[in-house]
């Protein structure tokens, strides 16, 4: 066993990952937020998903949307599963046919949004009876509704009713490992920045007729409460890499793979969206002495762009949402270049490098020219105050006052003229962000934006010389300390399995050596339960390859066998164990 430790330590002394730092330790509904499938957006998806066309080689799907991985082995799934009856499939697949046909510049995911906007317009399982009153839905909606009966028809006829509850339970556990930790990390970093909390319920005043007389009718007013929800809504089916917002009244809803990087999606700007939005509604009366002026704006911009909405109060709060999705990313990214330049400085001395100083400036100059170039696409869009916000939140960031006790003095400089000419104001720094773009599609590590590291990486590199000086017991706890502050980090758990199989190498006790090895076997199983779409994918078939041989110590050949294939099926990723996993194997089968 000594042995096979020493060459497995071997093995495993080094890997990059990329940063993943998520945050946990609060409850998600005390802010509104709900992580739940729909059954009927299930449902829909399933449908439209089971037309097929004959292209001539085969059938194929009308509608052949791309999914995530997790996705497409639902598709599978339900493929295999579900029994739809030819007449059934033969209707669905020549409405969505004549759908697709009248709409020939679309894409896939393009063509499926409506379907999902309609789900909503439907009762819940087993009714899904169609909407009421129908004249206050959307175009795009209104041109599918007629799909409702065949929804009806496949969730009679196909099998899925009673498969349903399992798909939902299947769906809720992929939501929980994969899109919880995210929610939690985007709600607070979202909510310091403004430090509020959203309203979870807002008071409406209501004239309600009290008696009535011969002559009159009295009327008294009672305040009615409405809860605010903002739900994730998981979906296998969803497009992979799309995010469909739909607003119904009080409930902010989020459809979306449950592999999905909460913080780098439009979920992020929806989130900001249910919280400015009751700001706005909340502070109405103050919102209003400057629409006068926001409507000459937006009839300026509407000459240019006549699909903007003309509801002056909407591009309040638009405008609104998207300074504060601009300038939270800004000042989150020089908040962590500034702490890392203190500690470049500090490990100079008394006289810190000029270079430190420069490439920071240099640094805040670049995320502010993206800033700019970001408010400036919203403004193009109807979002007339981007700029306007994102001025007045520099204010916010320094006081730490909350945005909605700040929105009234946030009103008070609005000049309508002033913010006709924005883009002009930021011209170049608009080119200068879009130059910076291009130059980080070819060269991404030229560009200033890569100066700083992340500080989990820059802490795994001291980490990283201290195992290299064979300090275990110091890397130990430097990691186990790094873990408390950032229990997500798959990489994290992945050197905290490296050293205690290095300490194990080392050690000839062998109820030390079997507690260590433990350790490890911990360690790597946490680094696949912390994974996301988002993991380095080297750093998972190392992990698999590095379980695997630990339940070969353990004489648990079969396991260690899937273990292998897991890395296998990762494939040849630069800095994998590919290679390893194959030969491994092989000798495995050649030597059960």
């Amino acid at each position: 066993m000594k042995r096979a430790i020493l060459l497995f330590a071997i093995c495993f002394l080094a890997v990059s990952a990329h940063a993943q730092t998520v945050q946990s330790g609060f409850d998600l509904s005390n802010y509104g937020v709900r992580i739940a499938p729909d059954k009927r957006v299930l449902i829909v998806l399933a449908a439209v998903d089971s037309a097929r066309t004959d292209s001539g080689s085969g059938k194929t799907s009308v509608i052949d949307t791309k999914l995530s991985k997790t996705g497409t082995a639902f598709r599978e799934r339900i493929e295999s599963e579900l029994t739809v009856p030819d007449d059934l499939r033969q209707k669905i697949s020549m409405f969505l046919t004549q759908y697709r046909k009248r709409r020939p510049n679309l894409s896939e995911a393009d063509l499926v949004t409506p379907f999902i906007a309609m789900a909503y317009s439907l009762a819940q399982p087993p009714d899904m009876a169609d909407p009421v009153f129908t004249t206050d839905l959307p175009g795009d909606v209104l041109d599918v509704l007629d799909f409702a009966p065949l929804v009806r028809e496949f969730y009679r006829r196909s099998g899925i009713s009673p498969k349903l509850d399992t798909y939902i339970k299947d769906y809720q556990s992929a939501a929980d490992e994969g899109l919880r930790t995210g929610a939690r990390e985007m709600v607070s970093e979202v909510l310091d920045y403004l430090h509020t909390k959203p309203q979870t319920v807002y008071a409406e005043k209501v004239k309600v007729q009290a008696n009535k007389s011969k002559n009159t009718a009295l009327k008294n007013t009672e305040i009615r409460e409405h809860e605010r929800r903002f739900n994730i809504v998981p979906e296998m089916l969803a497009p992979s890499g799309n995010v469909e917002f739909l607003n119904i009244r009080d409930d902010y809803n989020v459809i979306l793979p449950p592999d999905t990087d909460l913080s780098l999606s439009e979920a992020r700007r929806a989130f900001i969206q249910y919280v400015v939005d009751a700001v706005i509604l909340t502070h109405a009366n103050e919102v209003s002495t400057i629409i006068p002026g926001v409507k000459q704006v937006l009839d300026e911009r509407r000459k240019v762009n006549p699909n903007i909405s003309p509801d002056a109060y909407l591009a309040v709060s638009r405008s609104l949402a998207s300074a504060i999705d601009a300038k939270e990313a800004e000042w989150s990214l020089i908040r962590v270049a500034t702490d890392q330049s203190r500690q470049k400085a500090a490990k100079v001395g008394s006289d810190p490098d000029k270079k430190i100083y420069n490439e920071l400036e240099a640094f805040k100059r670049a995320e502010a020219d993206e800033t700019a170039l970001r408010l400036s696409d919203d403004y193009e869009r109807g979002a007339v105050l981007a700029f306007y916000f994102a001025e007045q939140l520099r204010g916010l960031e320094e006081s730490g006052f909350d945005i909605a006790s700040s929105i009234r003095e946030m009103l008070l400089s609005f000049e309508p003229g002033k913010e006709a000419n924005r883009l002009a104001e930021f011209a170049e720094a608009r080119k200068r962000a879009a130059a910076a773009r291009e130059a980080r599609k070819t060269k991404p590590d030229s560009t200033q934006t890569a100066v700083f590291d992340n500080p989990v990486t820059a802490k795994l590199r001291e980490i990283q010389a201290t195992i290299e000086s064979k300090n275990y017991a110091k890397a130990s706890a430097d990691l186990a300390s790094l873990t408390r502050s950032n229990p997500r980090d798959a990489r994290i758990y992945y050197n905290v399995g490296r050293v205690a199989m290095l300490q194990a190498a080392e050690t000839t006790d062998a109820s030390d050596q079997a507690k260590k090895i433990v350790e490890a076997k911990t360690a790597y199983s946490n680094v696949i339960s912390v994974a996301t779409s988002t993991t380095d994918r080297a750093l998972l078939s190392l992990t698999y390859v590095a379980l695997a041989r630990i339940y070969e110590i353990d004489d648990n050949k079969a396991y260690a066998i899937k273990l292998y294939d897991k890395a296998i099926e990762i494939g040849d990723v630069p800095g994998g164990a590919l290679k390893v996993a194959l030969d491994a194997k092989q000798k495995l089968i050649q030597n059960p």
